[in-house]
């Protein structure tokens, strides 16, 4: 999990090239299916796990198509599945780790983030990662992305504060052995210490093939995906602290007004910059309070999710 453009494909890459563990591309079946779980009725009865079934394989909008599986093999083990949301998303997974012969697999979003409380429901053993880089460069990188390119810095900025505060809340609220968080700029500096840490969270062996995840980008990124570029070149340092030369000196101003608090809690030395101009810093206050009001709508969901069965 982690702020779009944090590195979480990279770090995707990177687990899905130990010999033990499986990351598909993002699928969107599992943060869509548990919201709409109530459409589906009872899984216990077989025409409605046959109904989620559909829901899952034929849907173009679910990427089910990017994982490469046998859609009516796995048709008919979720039909034959239990009557369990979460474990028959598992059962999709599972597969996707069985297609490489390995007994662990994993699943990687950013937005998980932003759905702790539900990731839990559906997998209550969970080891959650998250990976955090610098506000700046996650700011540089969001602006280049098509499907940001009509936002502002101030809504990017606050983007990143988002995430920032919802990995505070994760860290809070779960145990040690379920929650694990490193930085983009550790893991380029040092791709070889910085796995094995995580590697000794989730339990398993290091393996050095993981700080190559450049030799299987081409097959595990769907190609359409030309934003992922980078993944096909070995991991390096170039891009932290690229915000320097990708953000222009009010951009800079902004970013480091308004993110200083959590960028120097999280590591990142603020420059020396001159103040951001007034209309900067009410379109934050503008991206900064709908923010705090999707915060508030996520935390009426979520105790909603509470009450209500899977």
């Amino acid at each position: 999990m982690g702020c779009p453009r944090s590195g979480t494909t990279m770090l995707q890459l990177m687990l899905h090239r130990h010999p033990r563990i499986a990351i598909p591309p993002e699928n969107r079946f599992v943060l869509p299916g548990y919201l709409a779980r109530r459409t589906f009725g009872d899984l216990r009865r077989t025409a409605n796990r046959a109904r989620l079934a559909s829901w899952i394989v034929d849907r173009p909008q679910s990427k089910f198509g990017d994982l490469r599986l046998d859609t009516e093999d796995i048709r008919a083990r979720l039909i034959d599945g239990p009557g369990d949301l979460g474990a028959l998303f598992a059962i999709v997974l599972q597969a996707y780790a069985e297609r490489f012969g390995k007994p662990r697999w994993g699943d990687k979003r950013p937005a998980y983030l932003n759905n702790v409380d539900m990731i839990r429901r559906l997998f209550p053993t969970a080891q959650l990662v998250t990976i955090v880089r610098d506000g700046r460069d996650c700011c540089a990188s969001l602006k280049e992305m098509p499907w940001q390119r009509r936002k502002d810095i101030a809504s990017l900025a606050a983007q990143w504060a988002y995430a920032v505060d919802c990995a505070r809340r994760a860290a809070r609220a779960l145990p040690a052995d379920s929650y694990y968080e490193l930085r983009y700029e550790d893991l380029v500096a040092d791709p070889d210490g910085t796995l094995r840490d995580l590697c000794g969270f989730l339990g398993e062996q290091f393996d050095p093939a993981m700080t190559q995840p450049s030799e299987i980008a081409a097959d595990a990124v769907p190609a359409g995906k030309r934003w992922h570029s980078r993944t096909r070149q070995p991991v390096g340092r170039a891009r932290a602290g690229s915000w320097r030369t990708r953000l222009t000196a009010d951009e800079i101003a902004l970013c480091e007004t308004v993110l200083r608090s959590r960028l120097t809690a999280l590591g990142y030395e603020p420059s020396d910059c001159p103040s951001p101009r007034l209309g900067q810093r009410l379109r934050y206050a503008v991206a900064d309070s709908e923010r705090r009001a999707r915060l508030v709508r996520q935390r009426v969901r979520t105790l909603t999710s509470r009450l209500t069965p899977r």
